[in-house]
């Protein structure tokens, strides 16, 4: 059965969505674990994605096991376990640590507009990956990724750049993620067989 996008979000039926705002034109696909996490427009994730406290903007590609805000344990103290901060789920007279959580969601992860994240990355907390980057296939994204640079590599590691600064820059100011449905679908052609240079001297002012 082929499946129709639509203003309303496409979410499988094994995925888990709480506590989330999903924009319009988005899917999330089976069994992807989505929480506290803010989904721009056209954006999308496939399979197995883990999304924990995260802002996705808009024409995010998101491969299948992709883990967004992989959370750290707390090297610091005498154990790693989760009985530490998670403690009313062991003992009913013990209660959850709530400034343990409050200093994970300060770490919160960002995801820029027209991205790419591999299939099964991994961006850790308190990351930005700019506009237009892309992440290799299994990369671990410990630090920031600037706009329209290709990472890849455990720690990821930049590439090359998609386009040069300066088009970067222009493709930033454009901001072709903000038009609307139908100037979208009325460009297509031209996103389609147009160079990035072309593109931009066509749509630029």
């Amino acid at each position: 059965m082929t499946r129709k996008l639509s203003e309303t979000p496409l979410i499988h039926p094994t995925a888990e969505v709480h506590n989330s705002t999903l924009g319009r034109w988005t899917e999330i696909a089976d069994r992807s674990r989505v929480s506290e996490t803010q989904l721009g427009d056209y954006s999308y994730m496939m399979q197995d994605c883990a999304v924990w406290c995260a802002t996705i903007g808009k024409f995010a590609n998101i491969a299948a096991c992709v883990r967004l805000n992989a959370t750290n344990h707390p090297t610091w103290r005498p154990t790693l376990h989760h009985f530490t901060y998670r403690a009313s789920d062991y003992w009913d007279d013990a209660e959850h640590e709530s400034e343990f959580f409050a200093q994970r969601r300060a770490k919160r992860v960002t995801i820029g507009h027209d991205t790419w994240l591999g299939h099964g990355s991994t961006v850790l907390p308190g990351v930005t990956v700019g506009d237009g980057a892309a992440v290799g296939a299994g990369a671990v994204v410990s630090k920031d990724v600037a706009p329209y640079t290709i990472v890849a590599g455990v720690p990821a590691k930049p590439i090359r750049e998609r386009f040069d600064r300066r088009t970067a820059e222009r493709y930033q100011a454009l901001a072709w993620w903000d038009w609307d449905h139908a100037r979208l679908r009325a460009s297509l052609a031209d996103f389609r067989e147009l160079s990035a240079e072309a593109f931009l001297e066509k749509y630029e002012g």
